[in-house]
């Protein structure tokens, strides 16, 4: 027989939005599902038991994906009215790419969030992501082949990942509580939700994942196991990070200059662990580089060349050229690349 899982109290509620009482406000990223009704209702018990609470702002993004969406936005703002919490609807307007959509859609919702932010004079958006979530995150990361960075799974406040005048952060509250607390949670509380059906939907790699989590709970790796492994790995991070600072202020003391070059002695970089090593150059490159984050795996490649190079090496990775000589490894802005010319019907030619 299955045990009932346990609903929200107040006092475990007053734990996890602890340290955001002296804000000025917050806003709620409610879409109308479980978890984030949950987060709602949840925050406004919360913000009613405070001399002085933050103003709490609910907002739903509309992403116009699903004919349901208006109606489910309409029923956040009917609860939010109840609960006394100002409501907004933002809708993801223009052309949705016809692949890669998950992705756009993400992040058409974390720059609304974050504009939204701004108008309110919020620094802090608090999201619904729970501990199912972190697990399928560590899953998903780990079939896609990520490094440790990836497998520390998501944080309790991290920055907005998109551009803002200025830093918005991102909380989690209940990232240590499952989603089935949450719905037992507001079945005390007699409050519906709305189901989004893609969650469901096989053609979406992360709703795959979903379905193979009660095989793996049986087998020991249940949405704890995942999300231990996670904070183990977040510990180690962090870790490394410290490590790789000092690895920077011992071979590069001076500030890297835009765009390069960046000079490390060849003997005392391959001195480096591996990883601080890996990780030392990809800062090298993304600093010097124009063209994003570096790839792990081509990455590794290249690390793995400047090891066993017996000659000078150069290599070009995301728009930065990393040269090694007997005793120098440079990294710099790589040139830019030639263009082929090809003759048209008539005497012009053109580049490609």
């Amino acid at each position: 027989m299955a045990i009932a899982e346990k609903a929200v109290g107040d006092e475990e509620a007053r734990a996890l939005f602890g340290g955001l009482e002296n804000l000025r406000g917050l806003l709620l990223a409610v879409s109308g599902g479980s978890d984030s009704t949950a987060l709602l209702v949840l925050a406004a018990r919360w913000a009613k038991r405070l001399k002085r609470p933050p103003k709490l702002t609910a907002i739903t993004i509309d992403h116009g994906l699903r004919p349901e969406s208006a109606g489910e936005a309409a029923a956040v703002k009917r609860l939010a009215r109840r609960l006394g919490v100002t409501h907004r609807t933002l809708r993801w307007r223009g052309d949705k790419p016809k692949s890669g959509l998950q992705e756009a859609a993400r992040i058409a919702r974390y720059r609304l969030l974050a504009q939204a932010a701004a108008r309110a004079g919020c620094e802090h958006v608090l999201t619904a992501h729970t501990l199912d979530d972190q697990a399928e995150t560590v899953l998903f990361r780990l079939a896609r082949g990520s490094g440790l960075t990836g497998l520390a799974g998501m944080a309790q406040a991290s920055v907005l990942p998109v551009g803002a005048e200025t830093a918005i952060f991102l909380v989690r509250p209940l990232l240590h509580v499952s989603k089935a607390r949450l719905v037992a949670t507001l079945k005390a509380a007699g409050i519906d939700h709305s189901e989004d059906p893609t969650n469901r939907d096989p053609r979406y790699a992360r709703a795959r994942l979903r379905t193979l989590m009660p095989a793996l709970a049986r087998e020991g790796l249940d949405a704890k196991s995942l999300a231990r492994l996670a904070a183990r790995m977040r510990r180690a991070e962090a870790t490394i990070e410290f490590a790789v600072a000092a690895a920077r202020a011992a071979l590069t003391p001076e500030p890297w200059r835009e765009r390069g070059p960046i000079v490390f002695e060849a003997v005392r970089y391959n001195d480096l662990p591996a990883e601080v090593a890996l990780r030392l150059l990809s800062r090298a490159i993304a600093h010097a580089g124009n063209e994003g984050p570096v790839e792990l795996g081509k990455l590794e490649l290249l690390w793995e060349a400047l090891r066993q190079a017996r000659a000078p090496l150069r290599r070009t990775l995301a728009g930065a050229l990393v040269t090694l000589t007997g005793d120098r490894l440079t990294v710099e802005r790589a040139p830019p690349r030639r263009h082929r010319a090809f003759p048209t019907n008539g005497n012009r030619r053109f580049t490609k």
